[in-house]
């Protein structure tokens, strides 16, 4: 039997239609096997399609709108149409020399969501480095790299960085830990220059910094970072993602990102205001 082939990382777009398709299917009432034998594939390739594991081959997703009973041709060739740009790879495929496959997925939320939150205990988030502290990090966490290879991955996390200033840019909120501030990467200059560098990103109307001090003791999420997405898109829920040293963890579970959330925001309340982050940074700043 045909079977759709796995491709990269899906793009947010391709999650999408899934849930759309999934969505049609059970309204039509129908069971994955019920979908497999009208395309004669197995009901795995029908499930997969649906949870973006897969690219949408065209005839399929056609064959199935019509199972489905859309009848529409003018919502028919819609649905194709984003099925083709939704299989079109993402920018970041072309670094995917220098890109895992788990962190791919993390650029393709990053892109799509209107909100992005995160706490981070180790080191200034990727949206907010400058070329030369991200150069240290990646060099710190690829120590046998090339250094081509460590230019292609600067570059990634610039072309990244301008989400920040396009129009419809997300909300990017951040509490870094007070060891993000005091741990020395790449020298003094180069950690001046990266304080420097926050300070400016707090006067962006879409960039709020809470720093978590010392002095504030223990809080909810001490075992390490993570990230929450939200989206302006009804089909995709709240993801969490947590990192750690050969991979990452996706959550969209309503229970499990709600975890996240209540941890994040009670960090949000006992870590500094947002309006004295510039103080701070400043403090910090003359220290080194």
């Amino acid at each position: 039997m045909a079977d759709a082939r796995p491709t990269g990382a899906p793009t947010v777009l391709r999650v999408v239609l899934g849930k759309r398709l999934q969505d049609l299917r059970e309204k039509a009432g129908l069971s994955y096997e019920d979908a497999g034998r009208a395309l004669d594939v197995t009901h795995a390739t029908i499930r997969r399609m649906e949870k973006a594991e897969v690219g949408l081959k065209l005839p399929y997703v056609e064959k199935l709108l019509c199972v489905y009973g859309v009848a529409g041709q003018e919502e028919i060739e819609g649905f194709l149409s984003l099925a083709r740009e939704a299989n079109r790879p993402g920018w970041w495929h072309r670094f995917r020399d220098v890109l895992p496959e788990w962190f791919s997925a993390f650029v393709s939320l990053e892109g799509e969501a209107n909100l992005i939150r995160a706490y981070e205990p180790h080191y200034v988030p990727g949206l907010l480095q400058t070329e030369d502290y991200a150069r240290a990090v990646l060099r710190a966490g690829m120590p046998h790299a090339p250094a081509a290879d460590i230019d292609r991955a600067v570059t990634v996390r610039r072309q990244r960085q301008s989400l920040l200033t396009r129009d419809g840019a997300p909300l990017l909120w951040v509490v870094l830990d007070e060891t993000v501030l005091r741990r020395p990467i790449g020298g003094p200059d180069i950690m001046r220059a990266q304080i420097a560098h926050l300070m400016d990103a707090t006067d962006l109307p879409n960039v709020r910094l809470q720093v978590m001090p010392f002095a504030a003791g223990p809080h909810p999420a001490m075992y390490g970072p993570f990230h929450i997405f939200r989206f302006p898109l009804p089909e995709l829920p709240d993801i969490a993602y947590a990192e750690n040293l050969v991979g990452a963890s996706y959550f969209d579970q309503r229970d499990d990102v709600s975890a996240f959330l209540e941890a994040l925001d009670r960090m949000c309340a006992q870590a500094a205001p947002a309006h004295t982050t510039k103080a701070v940074l400043g403090g910090i700043r003359k220290e080194i």
